[in-house]
């Protein structure tokens, strides 16, 4: 059906889709009477009811169509989203997970309204780029073009980084976030069926200095104790301590298919890496069913507030021109 009106429409998730109609309002009417349209011929075609957000942008459609269920279609115009979208809690706005609503709700940001409202400076000295993303988003400047299927740009990297709760000052410090990252990193590369060839750390200290390092492991991995034990050699070798740590970042890069063709190596312990692999995949269907604290390592036990960060549920994917 959603063919029929126009060739420009992205999946997003197994149910939902953006269509972006412009291009046929001359021949079909108006964003609103399509979507009147589209729910009919759903309704009468396919028995189902569907609910719709019709809006200048993706993410404010989106809370459109979150705004009533299950049979409802709802404009979110420019002239409008201030009352409709702005009341709304700021856990309701795309890309705002769970980890990041408690944020935002700690300093008192309880609103798709106050997050708006609230000045770009701050946001990006508590949360790094991505509070400069949720504020445009809150206040409605998403550019970002709705792609014709199988048009997606193909995965180059997979990453998490974060902003540490509290400066980090020892190598034991360290290696807690590197390792809540490296799960994180580890977990997406296995979903979306790849091995990363290269490890990459990324670290700011309390000054705001910043540097990256890579290095390209013998053998492409999406084990997590091997992508934390990497991500923690590269930092030993490079950091000298010269002030405490406040950000660091794991990103898994040079990316293969995880059923790739992979040379033999005489000495490397498949046995041992077969059984870290079976682990890990026990570890992620564990957390599929109870939750990301269902079970952690014992590493994390030694520092609680370090390990309290859900990074794999907290990350959250961005429309590519933010970060260009």
């Amino acid at each position: 059906i959603y063919q029929e009106y126009t060739d420009l429409w992205e999946p997003y998730g197994c149910d939902e889709v953006w269509m972006d109609v412009s291009g046929s309002c001359s021949l079909m009417g108006d964003g609103l009477t399509i979507a009147q349209d589209i729910s009919r011929r759903i309704k009468s075609e396919l028995g189902l009811t569907v609910s719709i957000g019709v809006s200048y942008n993706k993410i404010f459609a989106k809370l459109g169509s979150d705004y009533k269920k299950p049979d409802a279609i709802t404009t979110m115009g420019r002239e409008e989203y201030r009352t409709k979208a702005w009341p709304l809690p700021v856990g309701d706005l795309l890309y705002v997970g769970k980890s990041t609503e408690r944020k935002l709700q700690s300093m008192g940001i309880r609103t798709i309204g106050e997050l708006a409202q609230m000045e770009e400076k701050y946001l990006k000295s508590r949360f790094g780029k991505i509070g400069l993303v949720l504020h445009s988003f809150a206040n409605g400047w998403d550019d970002s073009p709705v792609k014709r299927e199988h048009t997606h740009a193909p995965i180059k990297s997979i990453g998490n980084s974060t902003t540490t709760p509290r400066d980090l000052e020892t190598d034991e410090d360290v290696k807690i976030i590197l390792y809540v990252l490296a799960e994180s990193v580890a977990a997406r590369l296995r979903e979306n069926g790849f091995k990363c060839h290269v490890v990459e750390i990324s670290v700011r200290d309390n000054a705001l200095h910043h540097f990256t390092r890579q290095h390209k492991i013998d053998r492409p991995t999406n084990i997590t104790s091997e992508i934390a034990q990497e991500a923690y050699r590269i930092f030993r070798a490079t950091y000298q301590w010269e002030k405490p740590i406040r950000s660091l970042g794991v990103r898994g890069a040079e990316l293969t298919l995880d059923h790739a063709y992979e040379q033999l190596d005489i000495f490397c312990d498949y046995t041992r890496r077969e059984k870290q692999e079976k682990a890990d995949a026990a570890v992620d269907e564990i957390r599929k069913r109870f939750g990301y604290f269902s079970i952690q390592r014992g590493l994390m036990y030694q520092d609680k507030l370090l390990s309290s960060l859900d990074a794999k549920g907290s990350h959250t994917v961005h429309p590519q021109g933010y970060f260009s």
